[in-house]
């Protein structure tokens, strides 16, 4: 018994091992740029695949509508018993009995079976005319709307991109701080004890010290949390890791960001205002669908039965009667109640509806080309002033510690001065974040994020 324990804990433990071996923990660290994390979200973020399957799904329905011009081939089939069969009444003078009296007479047989083949052709159909005439503008509409789930993708990731970045750049300036204060504070502290400082002194930067280890922390977790969004934004799984291959100093913060990029009217680069002008089409195919309603519909139609008919169940399909026909079918609307009329009316007023979205979308594009503008430049000027504060604020507390060491100054002009440098270095952050978000929302404001 001890043996056959041994044999399946041995085959047990080799058949773990060998599924460890077939399906391996996924470790694979990803160091993207932020291109490469754009690229990953164009084939992994379900918007950006749902807009591609739109694109697909609106290809079959191009050839739904094609098909409709294509002979319509219909087969049936039907098999009657009639356990009773009908009775007709007929006068009775016409055979021979007194007038006012009926003859009941049956007619058919017990069972009946018919096999039908038909086919219809479209000859002359305006709505399939219009319709083969939108499908050029009917795609266009899907691959608009493509392009606008990738741009939203991309301004989204690069955002959270930009937001890591900074968290991180934050984090090595808490760093510092922190480093600098422990410094200051162990200074502090052993001044303290040879009595040449208060208590209180030490007190003061023991605040300050507490306060950036927390600050530190909790910037620790939202880095991470931030890490976990831009992987949300990508469409990757927020379990895996990734890192950055970007740096601060590689993105480009400059005026010229903020000039049009050639005289053409920015709107048109604006995919929001060509999916406008793409649906003002759809909708005047719409129209001109409406007004085909009036014209007439010509219709080829062909038609082969086999009809079987006996009153013995063995004997159904041995005798066939056929019957075949070959016409046309012509259908002109003559009055409808003015429905029609009115379709074309109410299809007129979408037209002229969406003629005033192009020239709202015209007025809001430039509306953003503005803002956006006048954000990136006040960006940068404030980014630029508070580079210049952190660097007065470190410079006024290098001057209070000398000041305070040599005797000449207070600890509270140090506690200050260090708080100063807190908060120049959290404003250039704030800064620094608007500014290349600001970018972002310039770009595409200009319509440059293709």
């Amino acid at each position: 018994m001890k043996q056959v324990f041994f044999m399946v804990s041995l085959l047990c433990a080799f058949a773990l091992k060998g599924f460890s071996q077939q399906a391996p923990p996924d470790t694979l660290t990803y160091k993207f740029t932020v291109a490469d994390c754009i690229s990953y979200a164009y084939n992994h973020q379900h918007a950006v695949i749902n807009a591609q399957l739109d694109v697909t799904s609106a290809e079959y329905h191009i050839k739904e509508i094609v098909g409709q011009g294509y002979p319509q081939i219909n087969g049936s089939a039907s098999f009657q018993d009639y356990m009773k069969i009908p009775t007709t009444l007929i006068p009775g003078e016409f055979l021979g009995l007194p007038a006012g009296t009926f003859k009941q007479l049956q007619f058919g047989v017990k069972y009946q079976s018919s096999f039908t083949i038909a086919a219809n052709q479209i000859l002359f159909d305006p709505n399939y005319i219009v319709g083969l005439q939108a499908r050029k503008t009917y795609r266009e509409l899907y691959a608009r709307s493509f392009t606008r789930s990738e741009i939203d993708a991309n301004v989204n990731v690069t955002k959270a991109y930009y937001q890591v970045l900074v968290s991180v750049e934050q984090l090595k300036l808490l760093e510092a701080n922190i480093k600098e204060i422990k410094q200051q504070l162990d200074e502090t502290v052993a001044r303290n004890k040879q009595g040449f400082v208060e208590k209180i002194d030490v007190d003061r930067i023991t605040v300050q010290y507490n306060s950036l280890v927390t600050n530190r922390e909790n910037t620790v977790r939202l880095l991470g949390l931030n890490y976990q969004l831009l992987k949300f934004q990508m469409g990757m799984p927020i379990d895996k890791v990734l890192t950055l291959k970007d740096k601060l100093e590689d993105i480009q913060l400059d005026g010229s960001a903020a000039l049009a990029t050639s005289d053409t009217a920015v709107y048109h680069n604006r995919i929001e205002y060509n999916l406008l002008e793409t649906q003002k089409k759809i909708n005047e195919y719409d129209l001109k669908s409406k007004k085909g309603q009036f014209l007439p519909k010509l219709t080829a139609n062909a038609s082969y039965a086999a009809s079987y008919q006996n009153n013995a169940f063995s004997n159904l399909y041995t005798v066939n009667f056929p019957s075949s026909y070959v016409g046309l079918s012509l259908s002109l609307p003559i009055f409808t109640g003015f429905q029609h009329l009115n379709q074309v009316k109410q299809s007129k007023i979408t037209v002229l509806k969406s003629q005033n979205d192009l020239e709202d979308m015209k007025n809001t594009v430039n509306l953003q080309v503005s803002q956006s503008r006048i954000a990136y430049i006040n960006g940068l000027q404030t980014l630029n002033d508070q580079r210049k504060n952190m660097a007065l604020a470190e410079e006024v507390l290098r001057v209070s510690k000398i000041k305070y060491e040599q005797g000449v100054g207070s600890s509270i002009e140090v506690t200050q001065a260090q708080t100063a440098v807190q908060e120049a270095d959290n404003s250039y952050i704030q800064g620094l974040y608007d500014a290349l978000v600001s970018k972002v929302d310039l770009d595409k404001a200009y319509g440059r994020i293709k």
